[in-house]
């Protein structure tokens, strides 16, 4: 079911992970970011915008993660985008076929259409629609080539996997030199343009207003500055405090405590 969070800007969330998939209404059809993720919910998707007789027109997928690159058959056949290092890294990763056991992917998801994105020129700042603008803030956070999107007419903030109230931040790290300063950064980049956000949109989790873009990104912040300093973090969204059936992510934490401190070992690397 989509439900309405600004002036032509609607969400449709999976249970998979709380996942959002965001619509945008153009002039001539809308604009699909991350549409997922179970085969029942993207059938869902398309069903509902077939009957309000809106045509999907673009689609773009924030970050080169499984889960933000799925398509279904009924949304049409419309050109994916997604920043020039997210689709070359796409193409890297699916070049010996998809292994979904691998990728953890559940047996309910489609994948015939998995990945097929194309790239936007480097440095490409609006993606190429017939709709209101929106801008294009890539950084290395994350995944390579994730990409924020500001929606600047309506105000509205697509953060990707960023800013979320259920998931911690987590890190790109392979074949990156400094994931902490890469998050950091992008933080400082969404902090640029929080002034004019009215609503954010994460990959996962609830969306916040004006009132709570600065404490998402603030938590976001003082996450990654316990994690460069190794220390116990108190993240609400660890331990005793995380929500029912989100205890899985203190294992990630743990999981990239013991990477970053593999990477400050003299012969360490990034894995």
């Amino acid at each position: 079911m989509l439900s309405q969070v600004a002036e032509g800007v609607l969400i449709h969330e999976s249970e998979f992970c709380q996942s959002n998939t965001v619509v945008v209404q153009g002039r001539a059809g809308v604009l699909l970011i991350d549409a997922g993720v179970h085969g029942h919910e993207l059938a869902c998707l398309a069903n509902d915008l077939s009957d309000s007789g809106q045509t999907v027109v673009a689609g773009f997928s924030t970050h080169p993660h499984w889960d933000h690159l799925l398509w279904d058959a009924g949304l049409g056949a419309a050109p994916r985008y997604g920043t020039a290092r997210c689709a070359s890294t796409v193409r890297d990763r699916l070049s010996g076929g998809i292994d979904a056991s691998r990728l953890g992917i559940p047996e309910d998801v489609p994948l015939d259409l998995l990945g097929l994105i194309t790239g936007l020129p480097a440095q490409a700042a609006q993606i190429p629609w017939n709709g209101p603008g929106i801008r294009i803030i890539e950084h290395q956070a994350h995944a390579p080539g994730h990409a924020a999107l500001l929606i600047e007419e309506r105000g509205v903030l697509v953060a990707g996997d960023m800013l979320s109230d259920v998931l911690i931040p987590m890190l790109d790290l392979n074949g990156t030199a400094d994931p902490i300063e890469d998050y950091l950064a992008a933080l400082r980049l969404l902090e640029d343009v929080a002034v004019d956000v009215d609503v954010f949109i994460p990959g996962h989790g609830s969306i916040g207003g004006a009132d709570q873009v600065r404490e998402r990104i603030d938590q976001d912040r003082a996450y990654m500055h316990a994690l460069r300093d190794a220390d116990v973090s108190s993240d609400p969204r660890l331990g005793p405090s995380a929500l029912p059936g989100w205890d899985w992510v203190g294992g990630v934490h743990a999981r990239q405590l013991e990477l970053l401190a593999r990477r400050s070992e003299p012969d360490g690397a990034p894995g």
